[in-house]
């Protein structure tokens, strides 16, 4: 059996509802699994962000799905987030000069706090990853939006839940997470001044949607979908006023995948391992082994 299924999609299954006792084992097993997200395994977020919604009616498939997510995390239990004081080197990544004093974002500039301390110490490069996957609840057809915050090296905070609205193409749900991953630098940023951290850079961050990432970058840029204005404007007016830089890098290599869909190991190994296993070096036959084991069961 596998540990956890790839674009699994739980709000489908219509197998038997669980009884009243066993409904308070399932509650109980994704109150645990959210307590194991908060000390550090961000890499289930968003399979329990997904399964937490069922707890008042869970079925027989939902509880199947975490019991193979406690699997998961008994097989994969040796996991470490490193904490790594050194600056990342951004230097691939020069800073687009543009002039957004035409603009409707015109004099902008990030609000300071008067009554935070004096910074003290080194200071903090702040980065992360966002991502979103359009039509991920195949009910409501919202899209999941999936952020990953660096302090430094560090993986500081994590991120995946459903978005409020329904978009209709990636662009529109990528511009939704482009927005609320805007929204939480301010936040991240306000939190490090007030406690009397350097904050000297603008925020670095990364999507895979080259036309998002275009679009909120370049001052003459047209929005076509009105519906999205709101996100626009506001991952737009934190470029100019110099809080972020956005940039574009492939899907391929971008870690909220890891935060954002249903993953198998093999799809995000890549990314997670860096991450959270750097001192676990598994077999590349692991998830073989696994397919090979569920396919000898059903032929006997």
């Amino acid at each position: 059996m596998r540990s956890i299924v790839k674009g699994d999609h739980p709000e489908l299954d219509t197998s038997d509802l669980l009884d009243f006792e066993d409904t308070k084992i399932y509650q109980s097993l994704i109150g645990g699994l959210q307590w194991v997200i908060q000390i550090g395994r961000f890499d289930i977020t968003t399979h329990i962000a997904t399964l937490s919604r069922f707890r008042a009616a869970p079925r027989q498939g939902h509880m199947e799905r975490v019991k193979r997510v406690y699997g998961y995390i008994s097989k994969m239990r040796n996991s470490v987030i490193r904490v790594l004081t050194e600056e990342p080197d951004f230097s691939m990544y020069p800073e687009k000069m543009c002039d957004w004093c035409y603009t409707a974002y015109g004099g902008a500039k990030e609000e300071e706090p008067d009554d935070a301390p004096r910074p003290l110490g080194k200071r903090v490069v702040h980065s992360c990853h966002v991502d979103a996957n359009l039509y991920h609840d195949l009910v409501s057809g919202k899209a999941m939006t999936g952020i990953l915050h660096y302090l430094n090296g560090t993986l500081y905070d994590w991120y995946s839940k459903l978005q409020s609205t329904v978009e209709t193409a990636t662009f529109g749900s990528e511009y939704v997470a482009a927005r609320t991953c805007s929204e939480q630098v301010l936040d991240i940023r306000l939190t490090l001044r007030y406690l009397g951290v350097p904050v000297e850079t603008p925020s670095f961050m990364f999507g895979d949607n080259e036309s998002v990432v275009n679009t909120a970058s370049i001052p003459h840029s047209k929005l076509s979908k009105r519906h999205v204005a709101l996100s626009y404007h506001k991952a737009r007016w934190c470029i100019a006023a110099k809080v972020t830089r956005f940039y574009h890098i492939p899907g391929k290599t971008n870690p909220a995948d890891i935060v954002s869909k249903h993953w198998d190991m093999p799809a995000v190994w890549d990314s997670l391992q860096p991450l959270l296993f750097y001192r676990y070096t598994p077999r590349i036959s692991d998830q073989e082994d696994e397919d090979q084991q569920d396919s000898s069961t059903q032929s006997t």
